[in-house]
């Protein structure tokens, strides 16, 4: 289907859409008109750049008000919490092809009865034999967030609660693990001026998005278009 601006014919690329490739167009033509690029111009860098200052002139993009910014900061308050930490330790009793498994899960055992035991022998047990890098360093897996190991892990260490040497193997897709977890550090609740710069960006950008797309309505309305409909389209600078 042919699509063309003003009867200016639009080549639409692959991974783009004639919407997108339409509104560019009426913005290119609307920066002509107002002196801001040459009719000749054809340097993609350069009529984007005449765009972006089309935009700026022509687009009132109101700043949100300190009572928006702080509803929308009490109305979201997961997404403005530091993350949950754990400093934990653990010993890897590998699982692979060539072991039975029976057998090294009644080592890893055996090995974790010893530790409800005598728990300070984690380190040295680690580094005797954990098949983990981190066993010669005792254990020590150092500090760790959500999203930091594999999900059967995670969803022990983050349990509520837990502490010391775990009574229970933790198996996941690598083997039997002996887990101690040594501190942890339940997320809070970051301070509104810690992020009061975020929120008025994330609100402006959205208010700037609705305002460019009424504008490129309006351009559109003013406009003969084929084969392309811009009643709610994206514009190159929200795109």
């Amino acid at each position: 289907m042919t699509v063309s601006v003003n009867g200016v014919e639009i080549a639409v690329e692959p991974e783009s859409s004639s919407e997108f490739a339409a509104a560019r167009e009426l913005l290119r033509q609307r920066a002509i008109a107002v002196d801001l690029l040459a009719e000749t111009a054809s340097e993609e860098a350069m009529i984007d750049a005449a765009i972006e200052t089309l935009l700026e002139r022509e687009v009132t993009t109101p700043s949100p008000t300190e009572d928006e910014c702080r509803r929308y900061y009490d109305g979201h308050p997961r997404e403005f919490q530091s993350g949950d930490l754990v400093h934990a330790r653990h010993i890897l009793f590998q699982v692979t092809p060539q072991v039975r498994i029976p057998e090294i899960r009644a080592r890893a055992e055996d090995t974790l009865n010893q530790l409800l035991r005598e728990p300070d022998r984690f380190d040295a047990l680690a580094r005797e034999l954990s098949n983990c890098p981190s066993g010669q360093q005792g254990g020590n897996l150092g500090q760790i967030g959500r999203g930091d190991a594999v999900p059967e892990f995670e969803q022990v260490l983050f349990k509520f609660g837990v502490s010391g040497v775990l009574r229970d193997l933790v198996k996941t897709r690598y083997g039997f693990h002996i887990v101690a977890v040594d501190r942890s550090i339940p997320g809070k609740k970051l301070p509104y001026e810690t992020v009061s710069g975020q929120i008025a960006e994330r609100l402006r950008s959205k208010v700037e998005e609705k305002a460019v797309r009424q504008y490129v309505s309006v351009l559109a309305g003013q406009a003969k278009l084929l084969g392309v409909d811009l009643g709610g389209t994206q514009t190159p600078l929200v795109q």
